[in-house]
């Protein structure tokens, strides 16, 4: 009995001690081991991290691999509309003006050559324009069709049109006013005559309620002066002549024109009021412009 328990003390002591030869061990190979990698390897010998940023599976929801977003549609791009007045150029002298559109109505006039009529309709071969305050048709194998810019203001273009209508009204000079001025109405008025300054009063005051002065050199001195080089559509023009060329200042001013635009006015002088181009003589007689509107 006493044996045993020694027998079993020894192989106790033998159990413990081989424990602790193993921990001891373990430890030391541990620390060998952390010394062996931290303190006797070059980097270069280390071995390769796995988890670097590299290797790192690439992440699949990346913005480029999203699916696009869908725009929302953009909306049509609208250019302006470009305006624009139109009007009958005469291709001839002499091509008649008839009350309807075929060669069987009346004659009750004839358009010269180059000259302009404002375009408002088109019927069988023929266009539509006023002359003399009336509609008339001139054949369209004799015209052609021109188009300027609208002045894009309402009332400018009311006042050309009042003009439009009375060409072909025969020029007079010293016709009677519409008014004296100051929108008092004067007796024996008729749009049946006009010179160029009684031509400018009326219309102005029908298609826009302006009041101009009853001659060329009272009107001049209306409205704001504008720059050869800033002539618009529907602004006065103002020119010497050959009896007025050698006064001073205002006494210098003998005819108004109301311009359109492509070097084309709208006046009367010594025949009728028409639309025509401006020639080099008149323009050698230029004086200034005035914008009423």
């Amino acid at each position: 009995m006493k044996f045993k328990n020694l027998a079993a003390f020894a192989v106790s002591i033998a159990a413990v001690a081989t424990m602790s030869g193993c921990a001891a061990a373990s430890d030391k190979e541990e620390i060998k081991q952390d010394n062996n990698i931290t303190e006797s390897l070059p980097p270069e010998q280390l071995p390769p991290v796995t988890d670097t940023p590299e290797q790192v599976p690439p992440v699949t929801d990346t913005p480029e691999q999203l699916p696009p977003e869908e725009e929302a549609p953009s909306a049509p791009v609208v250019k302006p509309e470009v305006k624009t007045a139109a009007y009958i150029s005469v291709t001839a002298d002499g091509v008649n003006l008839r009350t309807g559109a075929g060669t069987n109505y009346t004659v009750v006039g004839s358009a010269e050559k180059n000259t302009l009529y404002s375009l408002l309709g088109e019927e069988n071969g023929w266009y539509m324009t006023k002359y003399r305050d009336k509609t008339v048709y001139l054949s369209k194998k004799y015209c052609v069709t021109v188009d300027f810019p609208s002045s894009g203001n309402k009332t400018v273009e009311a006042v050309i049109a009042e003009g439009s209508k009375f060409l072909g009204v025969p020029y007079v000079y010293g016709a009677t006013r519409l008014h004296d001025g100051k929108g008092n109405m004067l007796k024996g008025f008729t749009t049946a005559k006009f010179d160029c300054s009684s031509l400018m009063q009326y219309i102005f005051y029908k298609g826009a309620g302006q009041l101009l002065d009853v001659t060329t050199r009272t009107q001049v001195v209306q409205g704001a002066t504008v720059k050869k080089s800033d002539l618009r559509r529907g602004d006065l023009m103002f020119f010497t002549n050959a009896t007025r060329k050698d006064k001073v200042g205002i006494e210098r001013i003998g005819h108004v024109a109301l311009y359109l635009g492509g070097n084309y006015i709208l006046h009367t002088a010594s025949d009728y009021a028409k639309i025509e181009q401006i020639s080099q003589t008149r323009w050698g007689y230029y004086i200034q412009s005035q914008r009423i509107i």
